[in-house]
């Protein structure tokens, strides 16, 4: 018996900052989205979109959720994001930090600066959000 795996076609892409690829409308109404291709270029294998913050930060945008992913990896490129992460505490993460989400972690955003965008890169690309009670 022959037990191939099967693996998505990738193709080579390049995105390039254009500030009108930053869309609303996404997962969450206080953020823009741009979408780096990666979803398309990996057959939904993955998805990486810079997430820039485009209100202030008030306590009623901070919901306890969680993300069903294999993977998930933020990079903070400006400004600062604070969250808490069940098990882990309060975690403010400023410009140059990293940090892995394992699958299913509850979070809470507590806060962002003004200035803030956030890489995100997630696997697979179409995943559920879900909001805890």
């Amino acid at each position: 018996m022959n037990n191939v795996v099967l693996k998505p076609l990738q193709k080579f892409t390049v995105s390039h900052l254009d500030e009108a690829d930053f869309k609303t409308g996404g997962l969450r109404s206080y953020s823009a989205y741009r979408d780096l291709g990666i979803a398309a270029a990996t057959s939904g294998l993955a998805t990486a979109h810079v997430i820039r913050m485009i209100a202030p930060f008030t306590a009623a945008l901070s919901q306890r959720h969680h993300h069903n992913v294999e993977f998930q990896l933020v990079y903070v490129l400006k400004g600062w994001f604070k969250s808490e992460f069940e098990g882990h505490g309060v975690h403010t993460m400023k410009e140059g930090s990293c940090w892995i989400q394992p699958p299913g972690i509850r979070h809470s955003v507590l806060g962002w600066s003004d200035d803030c965008e956030v890489l995100e890169v997630m696997l697979p690309a179409e995943h559920e959000t879900v909001n805890d009670p």
